[in-house]
């Protein structure tokens, strides 16, 4: 990843906010000599590994469960907020027109080690508590238990888990740093209403006077 110094995130909490806040994750590995890419929520548990761990869950028939007869590398992904930025909201334009467009974006770049974990107690376990943070804001939050305890049990022939132990991460919070303090209040003004949480986080991570 092109990642230059202004733009570079490696404070581990800011990194773990992200996640938690976004947990859809691009998850690549290297098989035969191709890419494997697969988009899967996942869960961090701060508690265990080096850093982290990651947990989720995949379809028996995805390609990647065989893949994972033995633990692989992977490479995983996670987006938060972005919006496109008008060279009209910086000062330079009226000036000298000297400006073109860009984008501002936050990510995380994880590298690990996955692996499937053939556990049912530990597979429920990713499940419950996957739902339970996701339907927090329900106004009657679905569980597992809602459902026939038999049809749970069928569905759980057809998934298994995952973790994925997380070595190393960096983030990029490209969110204005190289522009000016008024370049930069302007960028935030622009987005107060199209793309507010980027608008917070030009206002967050802006380099203080």
């Amino acid at each position: 990843m092109y990642l230059p110094t202004h733009f570079k995130q490696e404070n581990d909490s800011e990194l773990f906010d992200l996640i938690e806040k976004n947990p859809l994750a691009s998850v690549m590995v290297i098989h035969a000599g191709e890419i494997e890419a697969n988009h899967i929520p996942l869960e961090l548990d701060r508690s265990q590994g080096k850093l982290a761990v990651l947990k989720g869950h995949i379809a028996k028939a995805n390609p990647l469960t065989d893949i994972l007869h033995q633990p692989v590398s992977a490479y995983v992904i996670f987006h938060a907020e972005h919006a496109y930025i008008s060279p009209n909201w910086y000062e330079g334009k009226q000036e000298h027109h000297r400006v073109v467009p860009t984008w501002n974006y936050r990510v995380v770049h994880v590298q690990g080690t996955i692996r499937k974990i053939e556990d049912e107690k530990y597979l429920r376990g990713v499940l419950a508590r996957l739902t339970r943070t996701h339907e927090a804001n329900q106004e009657n939050p679905w569980k597992m238990g809602d459902a026939p305890n038999d049809f749970i049990d069928d569905e759980l022939k057809y998934i298994v888990a995952i973790e994925i132990e997380i070595e190393s991460m960096v983030g990029k919070f490209k969110v204005s740093q190289n522009r000016s303090q008024a370049d930069a209040n302007n960028v935030a003004k622009a987005l107060e209403d199209s793309t507010p949480e980027m608008a917070k986080s030009i206002q967050k991570y802006f380099p203080k006077p």
